[in-house]
């Protein structure tokens, strides 16, 4: 996955053919983003589900877990492969329960849970065949994939599965000193086709042994290679399953990861399902034992910014080598699901407008004739003009609280040159909601069609 530390080197290595090609692996593609407001498609099957959850955990879980630094550990610690392998003499997390991960996963809102099978250094989860290299072969011996599957299955929660197509342990796989990848390593045995074979097996079995699946996430198809037969056959054995656009072809939706994808960030909606991740943690989206967390805001921000534009959002939390998810970045999203529980109406059963209203740093979700005015920039004061709208609500909310928001129609200084009255929210508490994305709901006794000036259009 994409991190912080190469994003420093943007400008450097934006030209190379090593950013582009590792960008492209995590990025839309050019018109993803140019699309008309509200006009993204539905599956029209089973795979709708996803339109209904919006908000999900992502777990990354592994080997690297246990020296606790980074999900990337053997690569960016330049760890050698037969250093890193001891590690699996260590993978005994006993405290690992996975109702516990999911007793946490619907305190904090979330309605569905991503989690990795196989990151890159190729540790299985689960009791495959194709490698020993898995936790079976541990003094675990429990099948983790299978756990939580029961888990899940039990309480009607859908699980999809992460899988690396890079993999810096198996003998087969091309290894070239490319992004995200080992030198070549002289006891390998480099053959892409059968490594593709192995791969094969893999999503096969994972498909087939643990019930149903709700999603399949690839991730770093680093040699960019194309074979729609591979997801073809994802969804013929599980067609409920979703399918990220960084495996073998364009898939079903789109992933901008943290905040780099400028493009979607800024995006005024998007043609195609999308569903955007960011962990808790700054540096590392496995457990690292000093990690240094987000602030709420910054997180509330993000999440508001992409379920008020009709798409889905992951949220990571990097489990310890015990198996349990640390206590502060549980705190982070029990706090978050608060947040989400109080202003959760705003996106639920509505539509994004981001022409209604002409605010910087607001975003607009609405329903019949309700409209939700979510600030998802930190206001720069107590009051904030919503042009183009002429017509008083007759009440105004503040979801997180409960409590009224003041309004009125009046004429601004600032607008002399047109003359014209706007909707003013006025005495809000920025200064006491420093931390947190308010969201003001605006209930109209008259059509959304005719609130604004010249807006016959716009809704």
């Amino acid at each position: 996955m994409k991190r912080r530390e190469l994003i420093k080197t943007l400008p450097v290595i934006a030209a190379t053919p090593f950013f582009k090609s590792w960008t492209n692996a995590i990025s839309f593609p050019e018109n993803l983003n140019q699309v008309e407001p509200n006009k993204i498609p539905r599956f029209g099957d089973g795979r709708d589900w996803f339109f209904n959850r919006r908000y999900g955990m992502f777990v990354h879980w592994g080997l690297y877990s246990i020296p606790g630094w980074h999900e990337q550990h053997q690569w960016r610690a330049r760890v050698e492969r037969k250093e890193y392998v001891e590690f699996a003499r260590q993978w005994n997390p006993k405290k690992f329960n996975p109702e516990q991960w999911l007793d946490l996963m619907e305190e904090a809102g979330m309605e569905y849970i991503t989690v990795t099978t196989k990151h890159h250094d190729g540790f299985c989860l689960w009791d495959t065949r194709q490698t020993t290299f898995n936790t079976m072969n541990t003094p675990f011996k429990k099948d983790v994939i299978g756990m939580l599957a029961d888990a899940c299955h039990k309480r009607n929660i859908p699980l999809c599965l992460y899988y690396s197509i890079a993999d810096w342990n198996h003998p087969n796989y091309p290894n070239q000193g490319r992004h995200h990848e080992l030198k070549p390593q002289p006891q390998d045995s480099p053959d892409w086709d059968e490594y593709l074979e192995f791969l094969k097996k893999q999503v096969r079995e994972l498909c087939t042994n643990y019930g149903e699946i709700h999603g399949f996430w690839w991730d770093m198809n680093v040699p960019q290679h194309h074979d729609p037969s591979i997801n073809n056959m994802i969804r013929k054995l599980q067609p409920k399953a979703v399918i990220n656009n960084r495996g073998f072809d364009d898939g079903d939706f789109g992933t901008p990861e943290r905040d780099y994808d400028h493009a979607a960030d800024s995006a005024k909606g998007f043609a195609l399902p999308t569903e955007a991740c960011q962990s808790v943690g700054m540096e590392s989206w496995g457990f690292k034992k000093d990690e240094d967390y987000y602030a709420d805001r910054h997180l509330q921000a993000s999440i508001d910014r992409y379920l008020a534009r009709d798409a889905n959002y992951l949220l990571n939390v990097g489990p310890t080598g015990q198996g349990f998810i640390p206590p502060q970045a549980g705190t982070i999203l029990k706090r978050i699901g608060k947040w989400k529980k109080s202003v959760g109406e705003s996106f639920v059963n509505v539509e994004p407008d981001l022409e209604l209203i002409n605010a910087a740093g607001v975003l607009i979700t609405k329903r019949d004739k309700t409209v939700y005015v979510h600030l998802n920039s930190l206001p720069v004061g107590e009051g904030i003009k919503l042009k183009p709208v002429t017509v008083a609500p007759t009440k105004a909310t503040l979801l997180n609280t409960g409590e009224d928001v003041d309004f009125a129609v009046t004429l601004c200084p600032s607008d002399h040159a047109e003359q014209q009255a706007y909707l003013r929210l006025r005495n809000l508490p920025v200064n006491e909601m420093g931390n947190v994305v308010p969201v003001v709901k605006l209930e109209f006794d008259v059509p959304l069609a005719s609130i604004a000036q010249n807006s016959g259009s716009a809704v």
